[in-house]
């Protein structure tokens, strides 16, 4: 009876051990990738924490860079298309741990006139959003669009009547807006030549969520 007991020991024992190798080495298949620059058709990627330089097409382990844009790179990591914002948060791969951003409720409190505002950021970089149901798309003044690195007289010009009259506005694609721990990818904006204090956050994000107010409180889930 001892031994028998003795050997069931040493089977927990045995099994304990093998599922702790093994989510150490799930743990050590993740991998992290962040864009912390780019250069011409080049990236200067950070993979693991150790900068890397990649030309489009080239690779580094398990990550190659399939293109880069403005202030954005898509690369490859384990098969997974990825698209990378300047200055945001690593994406990491193959980790059980939820990544950064994909959380999936945003929660907002009107302000005394009624209004939503809330901190976000767009490419990693901070801004302060107005919630606009009545905008088809995100909203950005020119000289935001400048701040945050925006390349928009590259996006496609339209043609928009404003109370000041007919004026050019710009169709760009912004590569990662993110409120709290929500964050979107590829959203449609419009840059505009007037002058706000705010961004306004139109149905190109809004659309993807389902909006339910209560009061003073405006929710977001979002959509799968």
């Amino acid at each position: 009876m001892r031994r028998s007991r003795s050997r069931t020991s040493a089977s927990r024992g045995a099994r304990a051990l093998a599922a702790l190798l093994a989510g150490a080495a799930g743990a050590a298949a993740a991998q992290s990738v962040a864009l912390s620059g780019s250069l011409g058709d080049k990236a200067l990627l950070v993979i693991d924490g150790r900068p890397r330089t990649l030309a489009v097409g080239t690779t580094d382990g398990d990550v190659r860079l399939v293109s880069v844009g403005s202030g954005t790179a898509v690369v490859e990591v384990k098969g997974q298309r990825l698209t990378l914002a300047l200055g945001a948060s690593p994406v990491s791969v193959g980790s059980s741990a939820p990544a950064a951003g994909a959380g999936a409720r945003i929660v907002m409190t009107a302000d005394a006139a009624g209004h939503f505002f809330t901190g976000g950021t767009i490419n990693g970089k901070s801004v302060r959003f107005l919630v606009d149901t009545g905008a088809t798309m995100v909203g950005i003044s020119q000289s935001e669009a400048e701040r945050l690195g925006l390349d928009y007289k590259k996006g496609a010009p339209l043609m928009s009547g404003t109370a000041a009259g007919v004026v050019t506005v710009y169709h760009v694609s912004l590569a990662a807006v993110r409120i709290g721990d929500v964050q979107l990818y590829d959203v449609d904006a419009t840059v505009l030549p007037s002058q706000m204090p705010f961004i306004l956050l139109g149905n190109s994000f809004l659309n993807r969520f389902q909006m339910k107010r209560e009061n003073d409180k405006l929710t977001l889930d979002k959509r799968y």
